[in-house]
């Protein structure tokens, strides 16, 4: 017997270079989950190929300014020029609906969501090795050594905030980080504060 009818959202978070989408991606090519990515909402331009829905909501910068004004982005950051967030009804109709909700953002966005779901799961990805960080953010070979000690540092300061998470799971290798991310999904369908309603049915006399 199912005690909990709704999904987890699970935001997984960390600093720049740390390898979230690798492990992301992982997570989802697992056989028999039942994850939804959570789709970002955006004000710039739709690219070649990209579709509305699924790669993201497409939407006008006043559109987008009239959701945070009524409280309907669950996080949200503005990038160079543009907005980018994630809409609330969204998530919550997903979580309805069984499903659990993967977030894969910065820690910016996840301190947002923190303030608003607090029931959420949430779990920092950290490398293995400040060594191992600063190589990844080199191996890009796309910026100046300038722009890497920039990112390197905001790294650096980031790897202070893992004390926010919940969980930290080091990606020491992609499939044992992903492996592991899926056992605590697991673990905490079987929370008490979560499963305590469905339990309490249980005991009812018919």
């Amino acid at each position: 017997m199912k005690l909990d009818d709704k999904g987890i959202l699970v935001v997984l978070s960390g600093p720049s270079g740390v390898g979230k989408g690798t492990i992301r991606k992982a997570l989802f090519e697992m056989e028999g989950h039942d994850l939804i990515y959570s789709v970002s909402m955006t004000t710039r331009k739709m690219r070649l190929g990209e579709v509305e829905g699924k790669d993201y909501f497409f939407v006008s910068r006043e559109e987008f300014e009239e959701k945070i004004k009524n409280g309907e982005m669950l996080e949200y950051a503005e990038f160079v020029g543009n907005y980018y967030g994630t809409p609330l009804k969204y998530v919550k109709e997903q979580l309805n609906e069984g499903h659990e909700v993967v977030l894969e953002i910065e820690i910016q966005g996840a301190t947002q969501v923190k303030s608003k779901m607090p029931h959420a799961v949430f779990i920092f990805i950290a490398p293995p090795s400040l060594k191992a960080l600063h190589d990844r953010l080199t191996s890009r070979g796309t910026e100046s050594e300038e722009l890497i000690q920039k990112r390197f540092d905001k790294a650096l300061n980031e790897m202070h905030m893992a004390y926010m998470y919940d969980y930290i799971v080091v990606n020491d290798d992609v499939h044992n980080a992903a492996e592991k991310i899926m056992t605590i999904i697991k673990a905490e369908h079987a929370r008490t504060e979560r499963t305590i309603h469905g339990y309490e049915k249980l005991l009812e006399v018919e």
